[in-house]
């Protein structure tokens, strides 16, 4: 079976649909560019919605009649399924138009060059792009084989044999958490956590660590309250310094969150701000050199 019989079975002809196999060259968009299509599919849909010329000559000529196949390219050789979405209207916008509507703000700060590389161009077509019924129990699920060139990275259906490689008992989109030691995000990923993360971090109680990449200074904080690291970096994510008096003023787009040490729910309230303070006086972040002040 391949990619072109399902489309066949559902009643989409294979002539109107173009295959894309989102992979950006960002690294920072690429690593969460998951966590964007399981959590903020409006923010993905926006990401999908403008293209280079060739690829936006293409959709425009299927505006009203064609759809396009949205996959990720996670693997060498082949494609992770997200939706099918059908093309709709489309508009001009300029460079200034572009950066101001507020879902490309959002990606800019998510690593996503956008516009920037297309500097040449004075305009983009911005189409309106509407997810369609078509195997949404598959999303995250259904891979396909992704024929050569590698990086050609869009196809018309109909001239692609595109097989089923096989349909993932669990979406890959809902990402395995790591190890908590691996746990490394930035304040604005913060935002898009997946759901195994933010269960698994509203079970972990710690000592966590902030970096200011904009000068080196650190803080470290304790999270032991309600939802323990899930709830106290939820904080930092709403307000930006969690009620920390060195970081307000501070612009928290330049801060890393990460975990220094996890504590057992049982270790005593004395004994857990023992561990926090030891690593505040080896990490040296008391003011005035680190952030932390007390």
């Amino acid at each position: 079976m391949e990619l072109n019989t399902l489309l066949t079975n559902r009643r989409f002809s294979p002539e109107s649909v173009i295959v894309l196999r989102h992979r950006p060259h960002e690294p920072a968009l690429n690593r969460i560019l998951p966590w964007i299509v399981a959590e903020r599919p409006d923010l993905f849909n926006a990401y999908q919605e403008t293209h280079g010329s060739a690829l936006e000559g293409a959709m425009a000529r299927l505006i009203g009649t064609g759809y396009i196949a949205s996959f990720l390219g996670r693997r060498p050789n082949q494609a992770l399924f997200v939706g099918l979405y059908a093309i709709g209207r489309a508009r001009r916008i300029s460079h200034k138009q572009y950066w101001r509507l507020p879902a490309y703000v959002e990606l800019r700060t998510l690593g996503m060059e956008g516009f920037a590389k297309l500097a040449s161009r004075p305009s983009t077509l911005k189409f309106d792009l509407t997810p369609v019924d078509f195997y949404p129990e598959w999303k995250g699920r259904l891979i396909v084989d992704w024929p050569p060139p590698e990086r050609a990275w869009w196809r018309r259906a109909h001239r692609n044999e595109m097989r089923v490689l096989s349909v993932l008992e669990e979406s890959a989109f809902d990402e395995a958490v790591p190890d908590w030691s691996e746990v490394v995000v930035t304040w604005d990923e913060l935002q898009l956590l997946p759901r195994r993360w933010r269960d698994a971090l509203s079970q972990w109680r710690g000592v966590y660590h902030i970096l200011d990449s904009s000068d080196g200074k650190r803080y470290v904080g304790l999270a032991a309250g309600a939802d323990n690291l899930l709830g106290r970096w939820k904080q930092y994510a709403k307000s930006g310094h969690g009620g920390n008096v060195l970081l307000r003023g501070r612009d928290p787009r330049n801060f890393t969150f990460s975990i220094l040490q996890r504590v057992s729910p049982d270790l005593p309230a004395a004994e857990v701000a023992g561990v926090e303070a030891s690593w505040k006086r080896r990490l040296h972040t008391r003011a005035p050199v680190g952030l932390n002040d007390n």
